[in-house]
Protein backbone atom coordinates (compact mmCIF):
# COMPACT_ATOMS: atom_id res chain seq x y z
CA UNK A 1 0.00 0.00 0.00
CA UNK A 2 1.24 3.08 -0.60
CA UNK A 3 2.29 5.97 1.84
CA UNK A 4 -0.69 8.73 2.59
CA UNK A 5 0.17 11.90 0.72
CA UNK A 6 2.20 14.39 2.46
CA UNK A 7 -0.03 17.52 2.16
CA UNK A 8 -3.54 17.24 1.33
CA UNK A 9 -5.86 20.08 0.19
CA UNK A 10 -9.72 19.62 0.01
CA UNK A 11 -12.62 22.00 -1.38
CA UNK A 12 -10.71 25.17 -0.14
CA UNK A 13 -12.12 28.55 0.11
CA UNK A 14 -10.87 31.73 0.81
CA UNK A 15 -13.01 34.96 0.40
CA UNK A 16 -11.95 38.60 0.71
CA UNK A 17 -13.74 41.95 0.26
CA UNK A 18 -16.75 43.38 1.07
CA UNK A 19 -18.69 41.86 -1.39
CA UNK A 20 -16.48 38.53 -0.40
CA UNK A 21 -15.47 37.38 -3.52
CA UNK A 22 -13.77 34.16 -3.57
CA UNK A 23 -10.09 34.23 -4.20
CA UNK A 24 -10.14 30.01 -4.02
CA UNK A 25 -12.87 28.43 -4.92
CA UNK A 26 -13.10 24.43 -3.82
CA UNK A 27 -9.70 24.17 -4.69
CA UNK A 28 -8.27 20.24 -4.64
CA UNK A 29 -4.23 19.51 -4.28
CA UNK A 30 -2.40 16.78 -3.53
CA UNK A 31 1.53 16.25 -2.71
CA UNK A 32 3.68 13.15 -2.08
CA UNK A 33 7.17 13.59 -0.26
CA UNK A 34 9.63 13.80 -2.45
CA UNK A 35 7.79 15.93 -5.41
CA UNK A 36 8.44 19.45 -6.02
CA UNK A 37 5.52 21.72 -7.22
CA UNK A 38 5.10 24.88 -9.04
CA UNK A 39 2.06 26.74 -9.09
CA UNK A 40 1.42 30.05 -11.85
CA UNK A 41 -1.05 32.60 -12.33
CA UNK A 42 -1.57 35.60 -12.90
CA UNK A 43 -1.06 38.31 -10.10
CA UNK A 44 -4.17 38.49 -7.61
CA UNK A 45 -5.19 35.07 -8.40
CA UNK A 46 -4.35 33.86 -4.79
CA UNK A 47 -1.23 32.27 -5.39
CA UNK A 48 0.37 33.81 -1.90
CA UNK A 49 -3.10 32.82 -0.16
CA UNK A 50 -2.68 29.72 -0.77
CA UNK A 51 0.74 29.46 0.61
CA UNK A 52 -0.34 31.43 3.96
CA UNK A 53 -3.44 29.28 4.41
CA UNK A 54 -1.17 25.50 3.82
CA UNK A 55 0.96 27.10 6.71
CA UNK A 56 -1.60 27.84 8.88
CA UNK A 57 -1.33 31.92 8.54
CA UNK A 58 -4.57 32.07 7.77
CA UNK A 59 -7.75 30.67 8.26
CA UNK A 60 -10.12 29.38 5.08
CA UNK A 61 -13.95 29.82 5.03
CA UNK A 62 -14.33 25.90 4.13
CA UNK A 63 -11.94 23.02 3.26
CA UNK A 64 -9.50 21.19 4.63
CA UNK A 65 -5.91 21.44 5.47
CA UNK A 66 -4.25 18.13 6.27
CA UNK A 67 -0.12 18.21 6.57
CA UNK A 68 1.42 14.91 7.31
CA UNK A 69 -2.21 13.20 8.80
CA UNK A 70 -2.94 16.65 10.86
CA UNK A 71 -5.83 18.79 10.30
CA UNK A 72 -4.88 22.75 10.98
CA UNK A 73 -8.33 23.63 10.90
CA UNK A 74 -8.19 21.66 14.06
CA UNK A 75 -4.92 23.41 15.61
CA UNK A 76 -5.20 26.44 18.10
CA UNK A 77 -2.79 29.11 17.14
CA UNK A 78 -0.01 28.54 19.39
CA UNK A 79 -0.11 24.68 17.71
CA UNK A 80 -0.35 26.00 14.21
CA UNK A 81 3.16 28.07 15.28
CA UNK A 82 4.45 25.05 16.69
CA UNK A 83 3.80 23.09 13.61
CA UNK A 84 5.25 25.98 11.51
CA UNK A 85 8.81 25.96 13.21
CA UNK A 86 9.09 22.20 12.83
CA UNK A 87 7.38 21.17 9.74
CA UNK A 88 7.61 23.94 7.34
CA UNK A 89 10.77 25.99 5.86
CA UNK A 90 10.43 29.42 3.88
CA UNK A 91 11.62 31.31 1.17
CA UNK A 92 10.64 34.67 0.29
CA UNK A 93 11.53 36.64 -3.29
CA UNK A 94 12.69 39.40 -0.71
CA UNK A 95 14.88 36.95 1.38
CA UNK A 96 13.77 38.38 4.65
CA UNK A 97 16.84 37.18 6.44
CA UNK A 98 17.62 39.33 9.52
CA UNK A 99 19.99 42.42 8.61
CA UNK A 100 21.38 42.69 12.58
CA UNK A 101 22.62 38.67 12.00
CA UNK A 102 25.21 37.23 10.64
CA UNK A 103 24.74 34.64 7.90
CA UNK A 104 25.70 31.79 10.82
CA UNK A 105 22.77 33.20 13.21
CA UNK A 106 20.40 33.65 10.36
CA UNK A 107 20.80 29.98 9.83
CA UNK A 108 20.84 28.58 13.19
CA UNK A 109 17.78 30.75 14.35
CA UNK A 110 14.97 28.59 13.15
CA UNK A 111 16.89 25.70 15.78
CA UNK A 112 17.28 27.73 18.40
CA UNK A 113 13.75 28.21 18.10
CA UNK A 114 12.69 24.33 18.37
CA UNK A 115 15.51 24.08 21.13
CA UNK A 116 18.34 22.79 19.88
CA UNK A 117 21.55 22.90 21.28
CA UNK A 118 24.01 25.33 20.73
CA UNK A 119 26.68 22.76 19.46
CA UNK A 120 24.17 21.04 17.52
CA UNK A 121 22.51 23.67 16.03
CA UNK A 122 25.85 25.46 14.90
CA UNK A 123 26.82 22.26 13.93
CA UNK A 124 24.35 21.79 11.54
CA UNK A 125 24.08 25.57 10.26
CA UNK A 126 27.63 24.89 9.22
CA UNK A 127 26.84 21.56 7.15
CA UNK A 128 24.06 23.78 5.48
CA UNK A 129 26.01 26.62 4.68
CA UNK A 130 28.60 24.45 3.53
CA UNK A 131 25.46 22.40 0.97
CA UNK A 132 24.91 26.12 -0.24
CA UNK A 133 28.72 26.67 -1.01
CA UNK A 134 28.53 30.00 1.12
CA UNK A 135 30.12 28.47 4.36
CA UNK A 136 33.20 30.85 3.95
CA UNK A 137 30.61 33.89 4.38
CA UNK A 138 29.10 32.77 7.84
CA UNK A 139 30.49 35.47 9.36
CA UNK A 140 28.99 38.21 7.23
CA UNK A 141 26.50 40.20 7.07
CA UNK A 142 23.16 40.38 5.19
CA UNK A 143 24.58 44.13 4.03
CA UNK A 144 27.55 42.16 2.34
CA UNK A 145 25.91 39.74 0.36
CA UNK A 146 24.87 39.85 -3.51
CA UNK A 147 21.40 38.76 -4.20
CA UNK A 148 22.48 34.95 -4.98
CA UNK A 149 24.24 35.04 -1.32
CA UNK A 150 21.33 36.19 0.32
CA UNK A 151 19.13 33.88 -1.44
CA UNK A 152 21.66 30.97 -0.71
CA UNK A 153 21.17 32.05 2.71
CA UNK A 154 17.30 32.16 3.27
CA UNK A 155 17.19 28.69 1.60
CA UNK A 156 19.70 27.08 4.08
CA UNK A 157 17.54 28.78 6.98
CA UNK A 158 14.47 27.33 5.62
CA UNK A 159 16.51 23.91 5.08
CA UNK A 160 18.31 23.79 8.26
CA UNK A 161 15.87 21.76 10.15
CA UNK A 162 14.87 19.34 7.80
CA UNK A 163 11.12 20.71 7.44
CA UNK A 164 8.87 18.02 5.73
CA UNK A 165 7.18 20.91 3.06
CA UNK A 166 9.06 23.86 2.06
CA UNK A 167 6.92 26.95 0.65
CA UNK A 168 8.94 28.89 -1.50
CA UNK A 169 6.68 32.36 -3.12
CA UNK A 170 8.99 33.75 -5.99
CA UNK A 171 12.32 32.89 -4.76
CA UNK A 172 14.07 33.88 -7.92
CA UNK A 173 12.35 37.06 -8.23
CA UNK A 174 15.43 39.19 -7.59
CA UNK A 175 18.15 36.87 -9.44
CA UNK A 176 19.92 36.90 -12.51
CA UNK A 177 18.92 33.98 -14.55
CA UNK A 178 22.26 32.15 -14.00
CA UNK A 179 21.77 32.73 -10.11
CA UNK A 180 18.10 31.72 -10.39
CA UNK A 181 18.94 28.60 -12.18
CA UNK A 182 21.66 27.93 -9.18
CA UNK A 183 18.68 28.26 -6.44
CA UNK A 184 16.45 26.46 -7.98
CA UNK A 185 18.86 22.99 -8.59
CA UNK A 186 20.05 23.66 -5.27
CA UNK A 187 16.16 23.55 -3.94
CA UNK A 188 14.85 20.90 -6.17
CA UNK A 189 18.12 18.63 -5.14
CA UNK A 190 17.72 19.81 -1.20
CA UNK A 191 14.21 18.45 -1.35
CA UNK A 192 14.50 15.14 -3.56
CA UNK A 193 17.46 14.20 -1.57
CA UNK A 194 15.57 14.34 1.88
CA UNK A 195 12.27 12.84 0.78
CA UNK A 196 10.34 16.29 1.57
CA UNK A 197 8.04 17.93 -0.37
CA UNK A 198 7.78 21.32 -1.84
CA UNK A 199 5.64 23.79 -3.39
CA UNK A 200 6.97 27.04 -5.66
CA UNK A 201 5.18 29.81 -5.97
CA UNK A 202 6.41 31.68 -9.88
CA UNK A 203 5.80 34.34 -12.60
CA UNK A 204 8.94 32.44 -14.24
CA UNK A 205 7.84 29.27 -16.98
CA UNK A 206 12.16 28.87 -16.69
CA UNK A 207 11.77 28.49 -12.81
CA UNK A 208 8.60 26.38 -12.76
CA UNK A 209 10.10 23.96 -15.60
CA UNK A 210 12.85 23.29 -12.26
CA UNK A 211 9.74 21.22 -10.41
CA UNK A 212 8.03 18.06 -11.13
CA UNK A 213 5.19 18.95 -12.31
CA UNK A 214 3.61 22.83 -12.93
CA UNK A 215 -0.12 23.94 -12.09
CA UNK A 216 -1.90 27.19 -12.94
CA UNK A 217 -3.99 28.68 -10.53
CA UNK A 218 -6.91 30.31 -12.63
CA UNK A 219 -10.67 31.02 -11.59
CA UNK A 220 -10.17 30.03 -7.77
CA UNK A 221 -8.65 26.44 -8.24
CA UNK A 222 -5.71 24.15 -9.36
CA UNK A 223 -5.47 23.32 -13.78
CA UNK A 224 -3.72 20.71 -14.16
CA UNK A 225 -1.94 19.93 -17.62
CA UNK A 226 -1.85 23.03 -19.03
CA UNK A 227 0.16 23.57 -22.23
CA UNK A 228 3.16 25.48 -22.07
CA UNK A 229 2.45 27.86 -24.20
CA UNK A 230 -0.51 28.67 -22.47
CA UNK A 231 1.87 29.10 -18.94
CA UNK A 232 4.12 31.14 -21.01
CA UNK A 233 1.55 33.80 -21.79
CA UNK A 234 1.20 34.85 -17.77
CA UNK A 235 2.30 37.76 -16.52
CA UNK A 236 3.15 39.11 -13.06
Amino acid sequence: MPPPPLLTVSALTKRFGAAESAVLEGLELTLHAGEYLAIMGESGAGKSTLLNLIAGLDRAEAGRIRLEGVELDTLDDDARSRLRRSHLGFVFQAFHVLPYLTVLQNVTLPLELLGVARPARQRRAHQWLERCGIDALATRYPRELSGGELQRTAIARALVHEPRLVLADEPTGNLDAHAAAQILQLLSGQVHAAGAGAILITHSLAAARSADRILRLEGGRLIHGVPEASLAAERG
